[in-house]
């Protein structure tokens, strides 16, 4: 009887399987195997076959990046596909300081700040410090006994410096940096050419062998095992080859990640200098308190190996083009902006009507809700080596679609030591999902259900809930400019009255008018689209609207578009150093989309989570004859509440005169994808 089965990883029947194959052969006729040494025996050939097997499957499971568990394994079949995983990232802040020479005699001319550790944290970062330092020296002149250190970029850690030999007779020589925690953007790599050289070249970075030639001086990076990282240099044809006795020297920062974020608070630990007949003295007095220009942030761990299985492939199918948008969405965030949380990439053709040629991206950086113009021209020129000729990349302003919850919490006061506790707890839950990765993302989707299921799972004391939703823009507007506005919420609207007020706005100021306008809106009779219209109120809670103008624009219940003719609008309600108008709308679904270059967003500040007693459940009113019944249906005012200040309206000549095209998401635009503003200075746009 041969030994057929070969996949069996089970101890016992890998066991049986043996016995069976023994007792099949007539010299074991009349052996006990139970009872007998053989039996033993049959449990070490087992227990080998066991072992062995399940070796081998594991050594299987490595071969292939969908299944491999052991870093080195992912990282080496990643770089066999030209994958380098991202490295650990120190967290950076920027400093001001001054020093006064007052007591220097004579005054230097100039003072050097070293490279290395410059300030110290204080210990404000969940009780924790650190340093950090700058990689290269800094030198500022002296002026009027003033030496003044603006802006100084610093960064969360301890700089390393590693010197190798380069030896032409060992080919197989490595260049290792031996520490891990290694933020591999900040590394600087000088070569001479032997160690008593005085004269240092610097050797750039390269990810790819496009526009290297035999002279270029670069150097390549790969990661390898323990999380550490071996360079090494061209071989005469692709970047230049290294000199027999050439001196490297490398400088680079080991950081601990994102446990640098958060710090605000420093103390100077650096070492500046001036130097004077040929001497170098150290200053130590006249320094003043360190100034931080934000707190400490952009600190990132490791690429997991997750990540690494997700990416790699995707980087692998891109071949270095960007043609398609899972091009761009994948080149982006692994080789051109690392700092990008989530991103979303859209061809023109797939607007209303077409704008063939271009492809838009919009893009959420880890830090901040904006990129600045400076990034975004650094990425659409880097884009340049990845982008097919004749397409045209534009970069879209975040367009945020806020939800907003008002939420009325049953609970059963015998469970709950308070009210207040258990609405605390449904807070912090509504955060969390507010902060989870199924919104934090283009397309993600706000599951109302799901949500509603987070609340009653809050606390055993939560009965039931009635919950209510609405969705918002912020409109930005152009002060004191004639200009229409367009702006999209890319869900369809539910029309709640015929007679109208369907949209609720902040308070605005139109030139002209002395009152608070708000913006309203009029169905039209077929249900589909509708007119809008400004009214006033005698105060923000009153239900006797005034409408002022009448036909000021349109509305588009299908698409969500709201338009807003050409209008000066002198003042909204300040928001990030920015006018806007909050408009608010109820959706017709409860699942609300983001689309396309909307980021969806669960406005825990502007919701509310009420409690209130359910009595029933309490068995304080078993017969509900006093139950408090709450509406599922959006009521109260007509109004968001907000206005602008008391402002002097501006006189507006022919000169000033423009129109602007502004935020839109929806299916048809006159303005570019999405209504980004066709000002300038982009604004105007919604956010």
């Amino acid at each position: 009887m041969p030994l057929v089965n070969f996949t069996n990883l089970d101890f016992e029947e890998v066991k049986s399987t043996l016995t069976e194959y023994l007792k099949s052969n007539s010299n074991f006729t009349d052996y006990d195997f139970e009872g007998s040494n053989l039996s033993s025996i049959l449990d070490v050939l087992a227990y080998n076959t066991y072992i062995t097997s399940y070796n081998a499957n594991m050594v299987a499971n490595e071969v292939f990046i969908d299944t491999a568990t052991l870093r080195e394994n992912v990282i080496a079949l990643a770089r066999n596909i030209g994958y380098t995983p991202k490295s650990r990232k120190a967290a950076t802040s920027s400093i001001s300081f001054f020093v006064d020479t007052t007591n220097i005699t004579p005054v230097p001319a100039s003072l050097t700040l070293r490279k290395g550790t410059v300030v110290a944290s204080q210990g404000v970062f969940g009780g924790g410090s650190g340093s950090f330092c700058i990689l290269d020296d800094i030198t500022v002149p002296v002026v009027n006994k003033i030496a003044s250190f603006n802006n100084i970029p610093i960064y969360e850690g301890t700089v390393i410096e590693k010197n190798f030999t380069y030896s032409a007779r060992n080919p197989q020589q490595k260049f290792i940096l031996p520490n891990i925690g290694i933020d591999t953007e900040l590394i600087r790599v000088g070569v001479k050419n032997n160690s008593s050289s005085t004269a240092t070249v610097k050797y750039s970075l390269q990810d790819s062998l496009f526009y290297i030639g035999s002279e270029s001086k670069v150097y390549f990076l790969q990661e390898v095992s323990d999380e550490r990282y071996e360079l090494f240099f061209g071989d005469g044809s692709f970047g230049k080859k290294l000199d027999d006795q050439n001196y490297i020297t490398v400088t680079y920062l080991t950081t601990n990640g994102d446990a640098g974020n958060g710090f605000s608070q420093f103390s100077f630990n650096g070492r500046i200098t001036y130097a004077r007949d040929g001497n170098e003295y150290t200053v130590t007095t006249g320094i003043s308190l360190v100034t931080p220009e934000f707190s400490s942030r952009g600190g990132s761990a490791i690429e997991g190996v997750e990540s690494v299985r997700k990416y790699a492939p995707k980087i692998y199918s891109t071949q270095n083009r960007a043609v398609t948008a899972d091009d761009y969405e994948t080149l982006i965030p692994a080789r051109i902006y690392p700092d990008t949380e989530s991103i979303s990439v859209f061809g023109g053709e797939e607007l209303n009507p077409p704008q063939y040629g271009k492809v838009f991206i919009s893009i959420k950086p880890k830090f901040g809700d904006f990129l600045p113009n400076l990034i975004k021209e650094n990425i659409k020129l880097k884009l340049k080596k990845y982008a097919v000729a004749g397409v045209v990349p534009e970069i879209l302003d975040l367009k945020y679609l806020y939800i907003e919850i008002s939420s009325k919490i049953y609970y059963n006061t015998n469970l709950a030591s308070s009210s207040a506790d258990v609405s605390s707890i449904v807070s912090t839950n509504a955060s969390k999902y507010a902060n989870s990765t199924e919104l934090n993302k283009y397309g993600a989707r706000f599951k109302y259900s799901k949500f509603l299921k987070i609340i009653d799972d809050s606390h055993p004391s939560v009965t039931s809930n009635i919950t209510i939703m609405r969705m918002r823009r912020d409109l930005r507007i152009v002060p004191s400019t004639i200009a229409e506005y367009q702006i999209g919420f890319g869900n369809q609207f539910h029309i709640a009255n015929s007679g109208g007020y369907n949209i609720k706005s902040s308070g605005f100021r139109v030139f002209g008018i002395s009152e608070n306008l708000y913006l309203g809106d009029i169905p039209n009779s077929e249900g589909t689209t509708g007119s809008l219209f400004f009214f006033s109120l005698p105060n923000v809670g009153s239900q006797n609207p005034s409408i002022v103008r009448s036909n000021i624009g349109t509305i588009d219940y299908i698409n969500g578009i709201i338009t807003i003719n050409a209008v000066n609008i002198i003042a909204g309600i300040e928001k990030d150093g920015q006018q806007i108008i909050e408009i608010q709308a109820t959706p017709l679904s409860n699942d609300v989309v983001g689309l396309q270059d909307l980021y969806l967003q669960l406005d825990t500040s502007n919701s509310t989570f009420e409690m209130v007693s359910d009595e029933i459940a309490s068995g304080l009113d078993p017969s509900a004859s006093s139950y408090i019944v709450s509406s599922s249906y959006a009521e109260g005012n007509l109004v968001r509440v907000g206005v602008p200040d008391n402002v002097t309206p501006t006189v507006v000549t022919t000169a000033d005169i423009t129109t602007t095209n502004n935020s839109f998401t929806g299916t048809t635009s006159t303005s570019g994808a999405s209504g980004g503003s066709s000002t300038p200075s982009g604004a105007g746009g919604g956010y």
